[in-house]
């Protein structure tokens, strides 16, 4: 049987490449979205790519639109396997630019309007205990941008009530999932539709990545919603670690950068749709936005940070067969081919003295193995400790001052004084 995927947001940018993307592999593919115009469109594509199309104009601000939509695309479609949350607006401005309702606004639609949609699929999932919900986040999601406050601030909402439902359904043991792909950058029809208080025209912060970089994120997350969250993009896995390493330093940077990477050189149109409140392509002077913005030069087709973070389990599997080869090679300096034996008889020897093994090096690597196969250690890595780990020759001057020091007649009675009353001391042994 098909799939069900239900899409917010299909009219444009990367919820119209996504709906295309799980079209292709024969979904049905529920679209909602305020814009009749790009609906229309949308379905048209999810048609020509292999998929049924149901095409439903919603508000995600209302709840009651969005519920009345749910019911239908179960009446039509069946039980919903996939419910995709995408749809946003914006405002680029200054944070004292932007008015309260606008801010309201924001939240509605962005916020509010994930909430809406997790809450309609959520209800519908978990009678059937089965389904898994996707949050589209961003690297917005954990970091703040000058000139996106409102949006900032919807996008670190979504992240905390991704989280919190997340602990729920684990708590329930429930087999409804839900994840997050946290996106880069991406050309979209965003930066010529969203309401901008900017003297020069918008853009994304580069590196800018197609939408279809972004849509095979989301299928792959729909088909292994296991995962918390999946990182989308070189930028978003910097920019996410850079600031739980040094938040600080990266405010600073986005002070000195953030406002000339987000506009170009060209100023901004004043005849600018803006869709806050209506649908741009639904406007007089509207038109079908589709999923590209107008930046394809600039953009990157594909992630191999994307590629990483899918195969991250191949990957760790990789270096610890790496490393594992490298601490073969390095058990002897005289290469792999008696390693394993020189390992061997060095942790039989200290076995029975009860020492630890020595430290020696082999090209890169210092590694300390101690008595008992497979228990290894690091050690400090001075002068003075590695001669003490390889050599016990200065056990004697230990053993003479504690003499000394307890029975003094007794060690001068002992003490032929040949050395000017000291032990002797084996060259080239630090004490």
């Amino acid at each position: 049987m098909s799939q069900v995927v239900v899409v917010t947001g299909a009219s444009g940018g990367i919820g119209r490449a996504a709906a295309r993307a799980f079209a292709r592999r024969g979904a049905r593919v529920a679209l909602l979205a305020r814009g009749e115009r790009g609906l229309r469109a949308a379905a048209n594509d999810v048609r020509e790519a292999g998929g049924d199309a149901l095409a439903l104009p919603t508000d995600m601000a209302d709840f009651s639109q969005v519920e009345r939509a749910a019911s239908r695309v179960e009446a039509e479609f069946g039980p919903i396997d996939v419910w995709v949350n995408d749809a946003f607006t914006s405002v680029f401005a200054p944070f004292d630019q932007i008015r309260p309702e606008e801010f309201r606004r924001v939240t509605e639609v962005t916020y509010l309007g994930y909430v809406h949609g997790t809450l309609a699929a959520l209800a519908r999932m978990k009678a059937r205990d089965a389904g898994t919900i996707m949050q589209v986040g961003s690297a917005l999601s954990y970091r703040g941008i000058p000139l996106q406050s409102a949006y900032c601030a919807a996008k670190h909402a979504i992240q905390g009530m991704h989280e919190s439902l997340r602990c729920e359904l684990l708590h329930e043991d429930s087999h409804v999932r839900v994840t997050m792909v946290q996106l880069p950058a991406v050309n979209t029809p965003q930066f010529s539709w969203v309401l901008s208080r900017l003297p020069r025209r918008a853009q994304p912060v580069p590196p800018i990545y197609q939408p279809e970089v972004a849509a095979r994120a989301i299928v792959y997350a729909a088909d292994h919603p296991r995962r918390r969250e999946y990182w989308v993009g070189v930028s978003t896995a910097g920019t996410l670690a850079l600031n739980a390493i040094a938040p600080g330093l990266l405010d600073r940077y986005l002070a000195r950068t953030g406002f000339s990477s987000q506009q170009t050189d060209q100023r901004r149109s004043q005849d600018q749709p803006a869709n806050l409140w209506k649908p741009a392509d639904d406007a007089p002077q509207g038109h079908d936005f589709g999923a590209h913005g107008a930046f394809d030069r600039q953009a990157r087709e594909r992630s191999a940070q994307l590629w990483a973070s899918r195969h991250h389990g191949a990957l760790a599997g990789a270096g610890m067969l790496a490393g594992s080869l490298a601490l073969w090679r390095g058990c002897s300096p005289d290469g792999p081919g008696d390693g394993r034996a020189a390992c061997t008889a060095r942790i039989r020897a200290h076995r029975r003295r009860g020492t630890w093994g020595p430290v020696w090096s082999a090209g890169r690597s210092r590694v300390a193995v101690r008595a008992g196969l497979g228990r290894r250690r690091r050690v400090r890595r001075s002068r003075k400790r590695r001669w003490r780990l390889r050599d016990h020759a200065d056990r004697p001057l230990r053993m003479g001052r504690l003499l000394r020091a307890r029975q003094p007649d007794l060690a001068q009675s002992l003490d032929h004084r040949p050395y000017g009353g000291r032990m002797p001391r084996r060259p080239g042994v630090s004490r």
